[in-house]
């Protein structure tokens, strides 16, 4: 802009720079380019006024906002307080999800008439247990292990526990330590399980030959259950979305919930006869261990790979 340094009223200017301008008039002193007397209070006047102008704007777009261009989920950065946090009864680590809007539903063409049609689906900002609920918590929580794969360690996700059983794990849970944890939902799960929204076929991955990296199932699983965490977690830090145990979310099912679904966290069917539950576990093949596939059960239903994991509203 022709700034050469700042004299000792404000910055000397380069000769070339035209003699005037539209907002102040500029004089020259050909020996040393400093303003002259009457133009650098001119000059100084109007310095001041710009800085009180942008000030003035700085203020403004604090308190009321400043539009600008409109970011997907996957480009906001989450709130400063938006950090994960350990619960100190069972040693729970929670994950921050910053919400936003997906195509929820079988978006590769490949799945279960349930999983149609593609909708967009928009959730709020919660935080989801890193980690599916071990044996070593269900037991500190409730006093028991009704594990069926219990010889093999306390990190070893729970499992042969209902729908019902976990809401009173909830309840006993939230009495203990003041929090409102909660299953999560289905739309809710779907979101954080494809690394917040993305279009991924299996949590963390869309190409079968890497599934192994992220999941116990059929082909690696031994028959069993294995340890939380050992195997590589999606783009969001969570572990085992895919694979190990399946998970209850809160929803009741309902087949063709899909077609009338609201956009905006969606929360499931009023009623119903079956819970879902979602990921697959160490059983299944590849095809239903996939982010979009949809599991049901009653409520009462207890499974060796039926296990957990639990979430609470950011707000």
């Amino acid at each position: 802009m022709g700034w050469k340094k700042f004299g000792p009223l404000g910055p000397t200017l380069d000769p070339k720079i035209v003699e005037t301008s539209p907002w102040v008039r500029w004089k020259y002193n050909s020996i040393d380019n400093d303003i002259r007397g009457e133009d650098k209070i001119m000059y100084l006047n109007d310095y001041r006024r710009l800085l009180l102008g942008l000030l003035l704007l700085s203020i403004v777009c604090s308190v009321a906002g400043c539009a600008g261009p409109k970011k997907t989920a996957t480009e906001l950065s989450p709130p400063l307080t938006a950090r994960p946090f350990t619960d100190p009864v069972t040693n729970m680590e929670f994950a921050f999800v910053q919400g936003g809007c997906f195509q929820m539903g079988n978006t590769f063409g490949d799945g279960e008439p349930d999983e149609k049609p593609v909708h967009e689906v928009c959730v709020g900002d919660f935080y989801l247990g890193k980690y599916e609920v071990t044996q070593e918590q269900w037991q500190t929580v409730m006093g028991s292990n009704p594990s069926q794969f219990k010889g093999y360690g306390s990190n070893y996700p729970v499992e042969m526990v209902s729908w019902d059983d976990v809401q009173e794990f909830i309840s006993r849970l939230n009495q203990k330590s003041g929090k409102r944890f909660r299953l999560p939902t289905e739309a809710e799960w779907e979101y954080a399980a494809r690394s917040g929204g993305k279009r991924e076929k299996w949590p963390g991955t869309s190409r079968e030959g890497k599934l192994g990296q992220y999941a116990w199932y059929d082909e690696n699983s031994a028959g069993r259950t294995h340890r939380v965490g050992e195997k590589r977690p999606n783009g969001l830090g969570l572990y085992d979305m895919t694979g190990n145990v399946w998970e209850w979310c809160s929803d009741w099912y309902g087949e063709n919930y899909y077609q009338s679904s609201p956009r905006n966290n969606p929360e499931g069917p009023g009623s119903g006869s079956y819970k879902v539950l979602r990921g697959g576990s160490w059983s299944p093949y590849p095809r239903d261990v996939r982010a979009a596939f949809r599991l049901r059960n009653a409520p009462t239903y207890r499974g060796d790979s039926s296990g957990f994991r639990l979430g609470v509203s950011a707000r």
